[in-house]
């Protein structure tokens, strides 16, 4: 099914409105977003009066319908990880959560307040339980899960050295191409916080295309080359030049 960008197909809408009709299912799926944490089947029980299976029953629904994700906390410690939902990232802000955009206004107004770099407030937010993967925690699969819930369409290429991930969709396609240095490079820093959680992989470079006529690619170093790198944002231009960002371009 096709899209226009920022807007979701018109099946997803309707699962998602039905989802939320349940009045007791949508003051659920409004603990697990007011909460912005992962939070446990005992938490929600206790906030919502029903039972353990009641619960479940409920949040299986939202699940289903793309609003709430569902993944296994790993505590390190013995037993099985217990179950813990979180908003996806990729609902409506029509439900009263914050859309893609909502979150990338959010970064930038951090940008802006700290004074600190697009990289640096990009990385930072990689590294947040929000972003964390649903499944695959810790590998190269499970930063690519991540990127696919905030709508980047990831395609995995590994090479002999390298994985690139291959961006087939860019959510902010109007503000990247208004402003790729920014935008971009928030991505490039978003990226790190992901890969910082993987071990053995380092991010090595992103290179930004019109997303209207290539797809972006996140190349990322692996194994026994995986020593510190600082990472590059190319950005290529109709005439195939490379534009230096913010002191991060071809040359690091």
């Amino acid at each position: 099914m096709s899209t226009i960008e920022g807007v979701q197909p018109v099946a997803t809408l309707q699962e998602q409105a039905r989802a939320l009709g349940h009045p007791t299912r949508h003051r659920i799926f409004r603990q697990v977003v007011d909460a912005g944490r992962p939070v446990g089947i005992a938490e929600l029980t206790a906030g919502a009066g029903l039972n353990h299976n009641a619960i479940r029953q409920h949040l299986a629904k939202l699940v289903d319908a793309g609003l709430v994700v569902e993944r296994r906390e790993l505590s390190g410690g013995p037993g099985r990880p217990r179950l813990v939902y979180e908003l996806e990232l990729s609902a409506d802000s029509r439900w009263g959560v914050a859309g893609p955009y909502e979150r990338l206004s959010l970064l930038l107004s951090e940008v802006v307040r700290t004074g600190e770099t697009p990289i640096e407030v990009g990385r930072r937010a990689g590294r947040r339980p929000s972003f964390a993967p649903r499944r695959d925690a810790g590998t190269i699969a499970g930063v690519a899960d991540s990127m696919a819930r905030q709508g980047f369409e990831p395609d995995l290429v590994p090479l002999d050295d390298r994985v690139d991930i291959v961006l087939r969709h860019c959510p902010f396609q109007t503000t990247a191409l208004a402003d790729p240095g920014t935008v971009c490079a928030l991505h490039l820093g978003l990226a790190q916080g992901l890969v910082d959680a993987v071990p053995g992989a380092v991010v090595a470079e992103l290179v930004a295309r019109d997303p209207r006529r290539a797809p972006c690619v996140l190349r990322l170093v692996v194994g026994a080359g995986a020593g510190p790198v600082e990472p590059t944002l190319r950005i290529d231009q109709p005439a195939g030049v490379d534009q230096p960002v913010d002191g991060v371009g071809p040359d690091g």
